[in-house]
């Protein structure tokens, strides 16, 4: 199986000075696992890497969509798949790095996802229109009637995860509820960065800070004129904050604090994810330098094993 290694962690704990480091060292090639950064024109609020940071190492799936186009986590499995593909036949280590769980969780478990990749949004205006219509409710009844155990495990007042479970049924003829783990198809040694929460949390408010003095608030108006939360990409965390501003509900410092406060809850969510689902290696390479060295080490001893 083709080796993939996979770099995990919250936001803001050093994920990618740490991946470009990893491929210098291990002739490597990065595949951004952000499902923000794929979107062109968003860079500050998705801490997008710059050309001088990336030191000439060939990232993947980074500025592919537009903001008004979804990103679908099967979008991303194919896409990767694909790029896994092309850098294992140059020879090289297929890295993925960043914090979207779900996104290496489908891709590295073999998560089916049904049916076509879901291009057209005509089927999902259609069910947004119900639900406004007749409520949430009515299309939750629905779903429990074609995929019951589907609708057990979701909220009846999660009206995305509705429609989407509904979309797999309308658009495949197979139930949501129906897709499966298929065996792995990589070898993948997951990595995962952490370190103590104060100090990930004055990190991540000090990058808020940084990203306002970088013009975030400048991208985050561009995204609010261009439809907002309405796109998939405005419902972005250190996006959709600034909604209220825009509309004079709350001043800018109420805002940046709704960032700070947002990011903070986020990177607790995916410490709890990567923890349950993905189980990686952990490192705390900021507060223990000589981290540094064993995460190397496991990594040279992971692509030593079958040789």
């Amino acid at each position: 199986m083709k080796k993939v290694l996979a770099i995990v962690g919250p936001t803001a704990v050093g994920k990618t000075a740490m991946s470009i480091r990893l491929a210098k060292r291990f002739n490597g090639e990065i595949i951004s696992g952000d499902s923000m950064q794929v979107y062109r024109g968003l860079d500050i609020g998705t801490a997008k890497i710059t050309e001088a940071e990336k030191e000439n190492i060939p990232h993947h799936l980074i500025d592919i969509r537009d903001i008004n186009q979804r990103f679908s986590v099967a979008d991303f499995v194919r896409s990767a798949s694909q790029a896994i593909n092309q850098i294992s036949a140059a020879n090289k280590l297929p890295m993925i790095v960043g914090g979207t769980g779900f996104y290496l969780q489908a891709l590295l478990d073999g998560l089916e996802l049904g049916g076509d990749q879901f291009k057209n949004d005509d089927l999902r205006r259609q069910l947004l229109k119900e639900a406004n219509q007749f409520g949430t409710q009515a299309l939750y009844d629905r779903l429990k009637q074609v995929d019951p155990l589907a609708a057990s495990k979701i909220s009846s007042k999660n009206l995305r995860r509705i429609i989407r479970a509904l979309e797999v049924y309308l658009k495949t003829g197979h139930r949501f509820s129906d897709q499966v783990n298929q065996p792995p198809e990589f070898d993948a040694l997951i990595i995962g960065l952490t370190t103590d929460r104060k100090r990930l949390y004055d990190r991540i408010n000090q990058r808020v800070d940084l990203m306002m003095n970088q013009g975030l608030l400048k991208e985050a108006r561009f995204l609010y004129n261009h439809g907002g939360v309405n796109l998939q990409a405005g419902k972005g965390i250190g996006y959709h904050e600034f909604d209220d501003y825009f509309t004079g509900k709350i001043n800018l410092d109420q805002a940046v604090e709704l960032v700070k406060k947002d990011s903070r809850h986020y990177a607790k969510r995916q410490l709890t994810w990567f923890r349950n689902k993905t189980k990686p290696l952990w490192f705390d390479v900021l507060g223990f330098p000589d981290d540094v060295k064993r995460l190397e080490t496991a990594v040279e001893e992971w692509l030593k094993a079958d040789q």
